[in-house]
Parts: structure tokens; C-alpha cells; sequence
């Protein structure tokens, strides 16, 4: 999933998504600890994923406190 897709996601459905690429991590780990996967690749692709999901998550809590801070700086 590419970044500008995420950044047009909401936050319900950031939460509901993230929840997702979590339960298809674990199963994919799973599946390669019993069986060598065919694409192993695939496991650092959901991080990678995750990742850009938190950042985006993480952001989206920050700007109302940095927008905050400009106003008090004037």
C-alpha cells in the first residue's frame, strides 16, 4: 500500500486496516515457520505497511499540537 493511499484513508479506517496487516503478518509468519513461503518477501512488505500506517496514525495525533503551538508562538 503506497502512502498516498494511506494519507486518503480515515482514521477508522487507518485503525480498522492496521488491525488487518497485523493478522495477515502473524499468519504469514506462521505459515513460513512451518513451510519456506514462495514469496518471503511478502513478510517485510507488511511491515513496511504497518510502518506507514503508524507513521500516518502518529502524525495525525501530532498536527493539532504543533498547529496549537504555532498560534501561542504569535
Amino acid at each position: 500500500m503506497e502512502q498516498a493511499v494511506i494519507r486518503e484513508l480515515s482514521t477508522e479506517d487507518l485503525v480498522d486496516r492496521l488491525e488487518e496487516e497485523k493478522k495477515q503478518l502473524v499468519k504469514l509468519k506462521l505459515s513460513h515457520a512451518v513451510s519456506p513461503l514462495e514469496n518471503p518477501n511478502k513478510i517485510k512488505a507488511y511491515r513496511k505497511t504497518i510502518a506507514r500506517i503508524q507513521t500516518e496514525m502518529r502524525k495525525r495525533i501530532l498536527e493539532p499540537v504543533s498547529e496549537n503551538d504555532l498560534e501561542t508562538d504569535k
